[in-house]
């Protein structure tokens, strides 16, 4: 039992850092249809969200000696250091005409780190709270902050009080709260509303994407304070929604990409880089009809297995986890095949 729960944890990791990949891959034709553009909304109602949640799920061990310490290793030291390389890299691939580094506004998909780190210390206090009373605090922050505006980029703050509804909810959770979502009832109904959700956006274009990124003040999404509580308390409903959605859908079983569900957090931080790289050159023209689409799908598949791999993992894991272990364990596997044959 405990290797299927352990199973269906990686393989809904797996897939929703492919959801990541591809969101990004298919976010520079937004506006060349609308199929991608209600896609691409579908999307960004769940993936992050659900890895919003499930970190929160397995932030357990908030007392334990030495936790900030942990965070501030696993966390901010690479938030830092990739900040740095993101910096050189986008100086390089847009020919700007100053290199800058500027610690407190996290490039593009960076801001996850610095929110995580922030997610986890608020548990210090929240997890004292009942979770009626934590959920209504974490609420209230995630709908008052939309009228600060100059947290949008700052630290990512404004996507962290957005999104900690759902880290502090995964952490209320246990496991048969999953098992209880993945009942059959459930994904059967889990696709219709998935489908339905893609109708809605599809027939409703003008539905601005940008309330599900949780980064923008309300001043810049809607045009009335009412209005805009309104609209961020249905996308939260939505949200959660979607959210069990998705895990009611997640397989249990293991598959070739089970194992690589514990490597997503390589994947995320490198992916980026190619990402950009496709964006910047001519190579995203190749990719102008629907059949085309589908290459994208192959392509964020295979980019996000390469990424997943132990070879990666192991060549990254020095400036990411500032430790060897996986590539002592990758040498050492190679060298005992070497050694049969």
């Amino acid at each position: 039992m405990k290797q299927t729960r352990d199973y269906y944890f990686d393989n809904a990791k797996f897939l929703l850092i492919f959801f990541v990949v591809f969101g990004h891959f298919i976010q520079s034709f937004n506006s060349d249809s609308n199929s991608i553009y209600s896609l691409y909304k579908v999307i960004y109602t769940f993936h992050m969200p659900a890895f919003i949640l499930v970190s929160g799920f397995f932030a357990k061990g908030i007392y334990e000696e030495g936790y900030v310490q942990k965070y501030v290793k696993k966390l901010i030291l690479p938030y830092i250091i990739f900040q740095v390389i993101y910096s050189i890299f986008y100086f390089y691939l847009y020919g700007k005409s100053s290199l800058t580094v500027d610690p407190l506004s996290p490039h593009w998909s960076l801001w996850f780190l610095i929110s995580l780190f922030f997610w986890n210390m608020l548990l210090l206090g929240f997890s004292k709270l009942k979770p009626i009373y934590g959920l209504s605090i974490a609420m209230f922050f995630g709908l008052a902050i939309g009228f600060v505006d100059w947290t949008s980029s700052y630290l990512s703050l404004t996507r962290t009080f957005v999104f900690f509804p759902l880290f502090l909810l995964g952490y209320y959770m246990n496991k048969k709260h999953f098992e209880w979502v993945r009942a059959k009832p459930f994904k059967i109904g889990a696709i219709l509303i998935f489908v339905s959700c893609f109708a809605v956006f599809y027939n409703f274009p003008d539905i601005n994407h940008q309330w599900l990124l949780g980064s923008k003040p309300y001043d810049v999404l809607a045009s009335s304070s009412f209005e805009a509580i309104l609209v961020r308390l249905g996308f939260y409903l939505l949200s959660f929604l979607m959210i069990f959605c998705f895990f009611a859908c997640v397989p249990q079983k293991q598959y070739f990409f089970t194992r690589f569900g514990k490597n997503t957090l390589y994947v995320y931080l490198l992916h980026g880089f190619f990402i950009r790289i496709f964006r910047s050159t001519d190579l995203q023209e190749a990719f102008t009809t629907p059949k085309s689409y589908f290459l994208i799908v192959l392509m964020a598949f295979l980019l996000t297995l390469v990424l997943s791999t132990n070879l990666v993992a192991s060549l990254a894991q020095p400036f990411i986890e500032f430790r060897t272990t996986k590539m002592q364990k990758w040498s050492t596997k190679t060298s005992y095949k070497e050694k049969l044959f």
